[in-house]
């Protein structure tokens, strides 16, 4: 793959990632519309890994906090730490097990620009509902068991191209009445056991490959992606302290409208 193409889907990544804009429909859109092949589910998942350790690196005080604290249990010692991993743990089954399983249907029936402009506008005018109704009472720390099932249930959802994993976490958390930087928060860390699922998976389907051009390619937009996610997400989480989703749904609609023009007129 090209050297600038790699640059532009890592650059769409890192951007798109964390906003509830959809990551995956942006990449699958880039190649489309500029007319490059499908770069396919390894350097998706590459660009993924990048921004995995922005988060990671970003949200550092609440991943040491969890590592330290599952051990703690481990160990029969209850703490905020360990009950927040486990939070994040069963709200990532859901997507586990659809995506083990649904991944051939994914593939060849659900990344084309139709299924993304319509997953793109609905899920987009569902974040604006959730938005508006939604109170901002609760944090991360007041969240339940049944809150993060829920949350996880619809994470389901992302596996269409076009809805956005962050976006549709933030809306069933705003639903359930999350302030909007915890529901960025939690959407944010929660993202990481699932791109680390994602990034095993095709880190082994590249190793079988024995494709090591490709690697190289993955490495690269790996980089270049972790670069612009860090500032995606400070301004994010910057935005989110003073303003709602808004602009995101606005976003989401033009977008979607274009692209209903596109393939129907």
């Amino acid at each position: 793959m090209a050297l600038y193409h790699i640059l532009i889907l890592a650059l769409v990544q890192g951007i798109t990632e964390f906003l509830p804009i959809s990551s995956s429909g942006h990449l699958i859109l880039t190649s489309q519309v500029l007319g490059w092949p499908d770069q396919g589910l390894v350097i998706d998942v590459a660009v993924h890994v990048g921004t995995l350790i922005a988060v990671m690196l970003y949200f550092w005080r609440d991943v040491w906090e969890m590592t330290i604290g599952l051990l703690g249990m481990m160990r029969g010692r209850s703490n905020r730490g360990g009950r927040l991993a486990l939070l994040v743990i069963l709200a990532t089954v859901p997507v586990i097990i659809a995506g083990y399983f649904g991944k051939s249907f994914i593939e060849t029936h659900l990344r084309s620009v139709e299924v993304i402009a319509w997953a793109t506008l609905g899920f987009g005018i569902l974040l604006w509902i959730a938005d508006k109704i939604g109170m901002t009472v609760h944090r991360v720390e007041h969240l339940r068991w049944g809150s993060a099932l829920f949350i996880g249930l619809m994470q389901v959802l992302a596996l269409i191209p076009g809805t956005s994993r962050s976006g549709i976490t933030m809306t069933a958390a705003r639903f359930l009445g999350m302030e909007r930087a915890d529901a960025a928060r939690f959407s944010m860390l929660l993202s990481i056991p699932t791109i680390v699922g994602a990034g095993v998976l095709s880190g082994y389907d590249l190793y079988k490959s024995e494709d090591m051009a490709l690697g190289w390619d993955a490495g690269i937009a790996a980089a270049l992606s972790f670069i612009t996610a860090i500032v995606a997400i400070w301004a994010l989480m910057q935005w989110l302290r003073h303003a709602g989703f808004g602009i995101f749904v606005l976003y989401r609609i033009l977008l979607a409208g274009g692209l209903l023009y596109w393939i129907y007129a």
